[in-house]
C-alpha cells in the first residue's frame, strides 16, 4: 500500500534534513542530463555525504519517491519547468531520479546546448509508454526583454512569449538572480516600467512589479482546475 501524507495536518515546510543511506537516488557521473559545470563529483569534490540527506518534515513522514508511482500518477499529463539555473536544476534532478529508477524504460530527450545568457531555450524528457514529458523553458526573468534599436530593454509589465508555456498540466516557475546582475553579465541596457524608461532602478521594485505581471498573466490565462502553478523559492547563487 502507497503511503499518503494529510496535507491537511502536515505543514511540508516545516522540518529539517536528515541522513538517510538509501540516498541519493541517482549517480550524477552516469547521469546523461547534467551538464559538468554542474556536476560536483566530476569537477572534482571530494565529499560525497551531502548527497545523502532528505527532507524530513515535522509532523509526518514523506512517502520515497518512486519513478513508477510518479510516471503512473502523470501519465498523459505534461510537467514544465521554467526559469532560470535553479529551474534548470531542478528538472536536472528530477530526469535523473527518472531515468536512474527505471534505466530500461524508453524514453526520448531533446536537450540543446546550455547557453549562459538569458536566451530562450527549451528541453523536453518524455516517457512515451506513459506519455509523460518532463521539460525546462529556460526564461531568466519570465517577463520580455525585448530589442529597441541597439538596446535591449527589460519591460516590468509585458509577457508576450508564453505560448511554451500554454497547455501544460503543471507550471514551476523559478526567477530572481538575474535581476540583480550587473556589467558585462547584465542582459538589458534600459528597464521600462509603464510609461517609464529607466537606465537603471532599485532591483527589489524591479522584481516585484515583474512578479506582479507573471502572477496577473498566470490569473487571467490559467485554469486551476486543469493547471496546477508553483512558484519556488530563491536560491543562494552558485557562481562565485
Amino acid at each position: 500500500m502507497k503511503q499518503k501524507v494529510d496535507h491537511a495536518r502536515c505543514d511540508l515546510f516545516e522540518g529539517r534534513w536528515v541522513f538517510d543511506d538509501l540516498h541519493p537516488l541517482y549517480d550524477s557521473t552516469h547521469c546523461p542530463f547534467i551538464e559538468n559545470i554542474f556536476n560536483c563529483q566530476k569537477n572534482g569534490r571530494p565529499d560525497k555525504l551531502y548527497q545523502q540527506y532528505r527532507w524530513q518534515p515535522s509532523a509526518c513522514n514523506l512517502p520515497r519517491f518512486s519513478a513508477e508511482d510518479f510516471l503512473q500518477r502523470f501519465k498523459d499529463k505534461r510537467i514544465m519547468f521554467i526559469g532560470d539555473s535553479l529551474s534548470l536544476n531542478q528538472w536536472q534532478s528530477l530526469a535523473c531520479m527518472l531515468h536512474t529508477a527505471m534505466p530500461h524504460s524508453e524514453f526520448n530527450i531533446e536537450m540543446p546546448p546550455l547557453k549562459y545568457t538569458t536566451e530562450r531555450t527549451l528541453s523536453t524528457f518524455t516517457f512515451p509508454q506513459y506519455n509523460v514529458s518532463v521539460m525546462f523553458a529556460r526564461n531568466a526573468f519570465l517577463v520580455d526583454i525585448e530589442k529597441e534599436g541597439s538596446w535591449q530593454v527589460l519591460k516590468l509589465n509585458s509577457v508576450k512569449d508564453t505560448k511554451v508555456w500554454e497547455g501544460m498540466d503543471v507550471l514551476i516557475f523559478n526567477t530572481w538572480h538575474w535581476f540583480v546582475h550587473t556589467g558585462n553579465i547584465q542582459p538589458w541596457d534600459f528597464i521600462q516600467d509603464g510609461e517609464n524608461t529607466y537606465r537603471d532602478m532599485n532591483r527589489y521594485v524591479a522584481f516585484e512589479q515583474a512578479l506582479e505581471t507573471w502572477a496577473r498573466w498566470v490569473d487571467e490565462n490559467m485554469d486551476p482546475s486543469k493547471t496546477k502553478v508553483f512558484f519556488q523559492g530563491i536560491s543562494p547563487t552558485h557562481f562565485k
